[in-house]
């Protein structure tokens, strides 16, 4: 194998994905490993032979409280090691980082907190937002060759969302949040989807609400495949599947020489 292929998609509840063809889109092969987020499962209570059937090793990591939140990997290559949670119990309770180590890369699925519901979950997505980068920062020092995957819940620059100005105030596009993310992506960490496009117009959730955003690409950039700044010359593809419709995201695609 001369490159790693990875998908990453939040699929609002897997159950209801298998019902809208997710099965069927796997069996295309559209990527060595699937990070997916938001299983609102636990694998026991999801007919996950039919993942195992097409060659994949699955690995979940689901929310205590039933279907709510979690996390899992689909893989056809076998990891050398898998670990659950971070450590941060309200995180870890809420199943929302599952890592995978193949060889030197350490590979993290997160489903970041969203604050669309009020003060209290926005102020737990600035707690968690911390956690994770402090925990990201010792983790680097340890396994230099990093990649997070995952459903960010923040919609970094202008060019990542359809309406920046009347978004402004909202969850997802907080002055706040983009700041977290240039601290991010300013530390040793490369946006894989914005390093080979630079062009407009390239989303990845749209709001369920207004049935038609969709039709119209009214949307966010909120699914993310990062690496760090060791893997970066390692970037060989990157796509968004917005045609792929089993959820209210899509799916995000990046290649890797290995």
């Amino acid at each position: 194998m001369s490159s790693l292929r990875i998908i990453s998609y939040n699929v609002n509840g897997i159950r209801s994905a298998m019902n809208k063809g997710l099965i069927e889109w796997l069996k295309t092969d559209p990527a060595d490993i699937i990070c997916i987020q938001e299983t609102k499962a636990h694998k026991d209570n999801v007919a996950h032979h039919l993942i195992t059937e097409l060659g994949y090793h699955d690995y979940w990591f689901s929310a205590k409280k039933k279907g709510y939140s979690g996390v899992a990997v689909f893989t056809k290559l076998k990891p050398d090691h898998v670990e659950y949670g971070t450590g941060h119990s309200v995180s870890d309770d809420e199943g929302r980082v599952i890592q995978l180590d193949f060889g030197d890369i350490r590979l993290i699925n997160a489903y970041f907190p969203s604050g669309t519901s009020g003060e209290e979950r926005q102020g737990y997505k600035y707690q968690w937002l911390d956690e994770f980068y402090t925990y990201l920062e010792e983790l680097k020092k340890k396994k230099p060759r990093l990649i997070v995957c995952g459903d960010y819940n923040i919609a970094h620059q202008e060019i990542d969302i359809h309406d920046p100005k009347g978004n402004k105030k909202n969850s997802g596009f907080l002055p706040e949040e983009r700041a977290w993310m240039d601290k991010f992506m300013t530390n040793g960490w490369v946006d894989g989807f914005r390093r080979l496009n630079p062009d407009p117009h390239n989303y990845t959730w749209w709001s369920q609400r207004f049935p038609t955003v969709r039709l119209e690409n009214k949307g966010w950039r909120i699914d993310y495949i990062s690496v760090t700044d060791p893997l970066k010359g390692s970037l060989l593809k990157t796509a968004i599947y917005p045609d792929v419709r089993q959820s209210d995201h899509c799916p995000v695609y990046l290649e890797l020489s290995l």
